[in-house]
């Protein structure tokens, strides 16, 4: 019985095409069963993408077992995003924090879960992934958490704009002032 917290071992976002556009792979050396040996090389891991885009390339499908791997998956516009674990995880746990990812990532690119929205907004994309999984530990599938927790903090509406207008105004009412007082004396 697999008890560890350790269930996801790759995110993977291919395109329509099979091309890579994202991967992060997990390979936790704390691991109760010790550090993995699938997807050490990269040519490992490109063959494994390719196979897996073959079986799963057709929508339809949410959750395949593929080369003794649990792969559970989401397609979108023009991507198709994957969480791969071992086959003994549970995938209504990797579905829900998939489900999460996409949601919140669906959220934070302004409903374009897109390839060039993917690209363009890297960094957010990454953050998030961060959010849901670290380092292969499922931690948070709440979207909306995520999602907050990522986005970028909004220019608050009182804030005050700096120019050269609110500088001479500030300057005139220092001047007034200090003749105020100097005529005082």
């Amino acid at each position: 019985m697999n008890l560890s917290l350790y269930s996801v071992q790759a995110f993977i976002v291919l395109d329509t095409e099979g091309n890579r556009v994202l991967a992060k792979y997990y390979r936790p050396k704390s691991h109760p069963q010790g550090e993995s040996k699938d997807f050490l090389t990269l040519k490992e891991q490109k063959a494994f993408e390719k196979g897996l885009w073959q079986k799963t390339k057709k929508p339809g499908g949410d959750i395949i077992l593929y080369d003794s791997h649990l792969v559970v998956y989401k397609h979108s516009l023009d991507l198709i995003l994957y969480f791969v674990a071992g086959s003994t995880e549970n995938e209504l746990m990797l579905y829900s924090a998939l489900s999460s990812l996409t949601d919140a990532l669906t959220m934070l690119l302004r409903n374009s879960l897109e390839k060039r929205g993917v690209l363009e907004n890297l960094d957010l994309v990454l953050l998030c992934l961060d959010e849901t999984i670290d380092d292969g530990i499922i931690v948070d599938t709440d979207a909306a958490a995520i999602a907050s927790r990522v986005s970028r903090p909004r220019p608050d509406t009182t804030e005050i704009i700096i120019n050269e207008q609110t500088i001479m105004s500030a300057y005139q009412t220092v001047k007034e002032k200090m003749q105020q007082r100097i005529g005082q004396l």
